[in-house]
């Protein structure tokens, strides 16, 4: 920050010896009417609790410093460490590298395209070893964009999500401080206090709820760059991309770009130009019903990768090239009828399932878990050893002898057990609480209404196979007992609700959306913890079920966690002893002078403070938008 020159230090010493309260007071409101203006983007349709609690937290923190800004003095020579530094931070190590992470993302993208475009005007009758070399380039300069497009969107998505608790955390601890530094404002802080539990609690939930997606998605990432086109979601073209289609004039032939999409389910492929001509007329997407594909020969076109089509709209034979041979044998296996490549080649473990040798499995574990490590401090949130994991299942589902194993023996310790348990879950065939009704849970827990949230629930528990019910009713009856000893091992119904929402619900496919609704499969794990004797009391009458709510017409039932609606209390006000009784019942006084009982800080500290704070935070929000 550049100082100000000696005549502007003069009279800002002098200024602020008279009026450092007023101006203190003003900077106050400054700062608390950035917070109110201040707005939240968050990624997905629907917030949790917890984030409505975040996203509302600043307009809570601007309503109280209004409330005293003219009553204290207070000590602010470590508003740096608690606010300015995390979010200038924040700026340049988060914000900054996505906008690095971007400038590598259309470098690698426009360099990518420019390679390709030469790359397929190379003729045929080019030496193979020409060729070779050139598709080898190709494929190099193809995983460079792709792992770049990965990356630029996981730091888009990581930024979003770390906002909501890097943002809040230093203006909390900002507050905090300010309140419990001014011994006028004790009776405040104790009003704060509890409001300040409960946020850190939604922070510490969302933070959970941050690493559990973080670890889902870093694994989706990591399928996707070692199969990244043979994924197909369900509602998505069979096969989509760039093509170049042949087409004759007069004058001769021309080979123009078109994205492509095709639906196996309808022959339908859809064609848009991406290469319009200026002044000439705008083509629209020009859709086309497929009769029949064949691979065109190499030597009957001077062009590689190419195939022919048939269609009922258009005479004669259109002549189409691929981006690769790979990506040719991928629209000729959608086009002709075969099996399209739907899922990764990943080789994955084998899956496990929901039998009788699973029902004594769980029991087994259960019952050592209960008998032997409920209170050890981080029950199933410590990790165990994989070969030990991978020893113990091998051993209980062996086909030759299975269960025939003593948990008893001192080689499966507590985190061995509980990891191995998690691992069977997690690779069942089918979740426990099934892809079925997988959308209609996630849908509930999305509810703002809290009754219909909990007895959506409460019904949709007993939508389930019998054998499916039997098994949650056993785990969540164990994670019940879990909780019940929290404060010996840590683990409350939101902990094991992160920990078993991946666990029991699982989405049918694997995309950035279906990560993003963990958080709520985690919700509907705390419910059934925090609801178990309710709900498996017995079904649901149907003459009390709750109607389904329409979407964001009503007003939410559950109100965020507030402190600045709460009623006044009258303080008491110390005055100095040297005012007298005709000075205090002076009107012309703006406002009684305080007891000074605190260290006193030089105007030009708390000048500098609050000129940082206000620049800094201006300058965070004008870089994040």
């Amino acid at each position: 920050m550049r100082k100000p020159g000696k005549k502007k230090t003069a009279l800002l010493t002098i200024f602020f010896c008279f009026s450092s309260f007023l101006d203190y007071s003003s900077a106050v409101q400054k700062f608390s009417q950035t917070l109110q203006s201040f707005q939240f983007d968050f990624i997905g349709d629907t917030l949790t609790d917890d984030e409505i609690n975040i996203a509302e937290s600043f307009k809570e923190f601007a309503e109280l410093l209004n409330e005293v800004e003219n009553e204290r003095m207070m000590m602010v020579h470590n508003a740096s460490d608690l606010l300015i530094k995390p979010l200038e931070n924040f700026r340049k190590e988060q914000i900054g590298f996505t906008k690095e992470r971007k400038k590598k993302f259309e470098k690698d993208g426009e360099r990518f395209y420019s390679l390709l475009d030469r790359h397929l005007h190379l003729s045929s009758k080019k030496k193979e070893s020409q060729l070779q070399e050139a598709d080898l380039q190709v494929d190099k300069e193809r995983h460079n964009f792709f792992e770049s497009s990965l990356d630029y969107v996981y730091q888009i998505q990581e930024v979003q999500e770390s906002k909501k608790f890097n943002i809040v955390e230093p203006v909390l601890a900002f507050l905090h401080s300010l309140f419990i530094s001014n011994s006028l404002t004790v009776e405040l802080t104790q009003d704060f206090l509890p409001y300040k539990q409960q946020l850190q609690l939604s922070l510490q939930n969302t933070r959970n709820h941050f690493s559990s997606t973080r670890e889902e998605m870093e694994e989706l990432k990591k399928r996707m760059k070692e199969a990244p086109q043979t994924c197909k979601l369900p509602g998505q073209p069979t096969i989509e991309g760039y093509l170049y289609t042949q087409e004759k004039w007069a004058l001769g032939i021309s080979w123009v770009k078109y994205y492509c999409q095709y639906e196996k389910e309808t022959k339908t492929l859809t064609m848009m130009p991406m290469e319009q001509k200026p002044g000439a007329k705008q083509q629209g997407p020009l859709d086309l019903t497929l009769k029949y594909c064949v691979r065109r020969k190499t030597e009957s076109i001077d062009k590689r990768f190419c195939f022919d089509i048939e269609t009922n709209e258009r005479p004669g034979t259109i002549t189409l090239q691929a981006l690769s041979e790979a990506n040719r044998r991928l629209w000729m296996e959608a086009m002709d009828g075969k099996e399209p490549i739907y899922h990764s080649p990943i080789t994955k473990q084998e899956e496990m399932e929901l039998n009788e040798v699973g029902f004594k499995f769980v029991r087994k574990c259960i019952n050592v878990i209960e008998s032997k490590g409920i209170k050890t401090e981080g029950l199933y949130r410590t990790v165990g050893s994989n070969i030990q994991v991978q020893k113990l299942l091998n051993a209980f589902f062996d086909p030759k002898c299975p269960g025939d194993v003593d948990f008893n023996n001192s080689d499966w310790d507590i985190k061995t057990v509980t990891s191995s348990l998690k691992f069977y879950l997690r690779n069942l065939s089918e979740p426990v609480m099934t892809y079925r009704l997988h959308k209609e849970l996630v849908s509930a827990a999305k509810s703002d209404n809290l009754d219909y949230r909990l007895g959506a629930i409460h019904s949709l528990v007993y939508k389930l196979p019998e054998k499916n019910r039997e098994m949650l009713e056993i785990l969540i009856r164990h994670l019940v007992n879990v909780c019940e000893h929290s404060k010996e091992n840590l683990m409350t119904p939101s902990n094991m609700g992160v920990i078993f929402g991946p666990t029991l619900m699982r989405a049918q496919e694997d995309t950035v959306a279906a990560m993003m609704n963990i958080k709520f499969q985690n919700i509907v794990v705390e419910i059934l913890i925090e609801h178990f004797v309710k709900i498996y009391s017995g079904p649901p009458e149907e003459s009390t079920a709750p109607p389904v709510p329409p979407p964001r017409v009503t007003a939410r039932r559950h109100k965020p966690i507030t402190i600045s609606k709460r009623l006044l209390r009258e303080r008491t006000v110390f005055y100095t002893s040297s005012l007298d009784e005709s000075e205090a019942s002076n009107p012309s006084h703006s406002f009684p002078l305080p007891l000074v009982n605190h260290k006193v800080y030089s105007p030009s500290l708390f000048f500098s403070v609050f000129s940082s704070i206000s620049f800094s935070v201006e300058r965070f929000i004008c870089a994040v938008y």
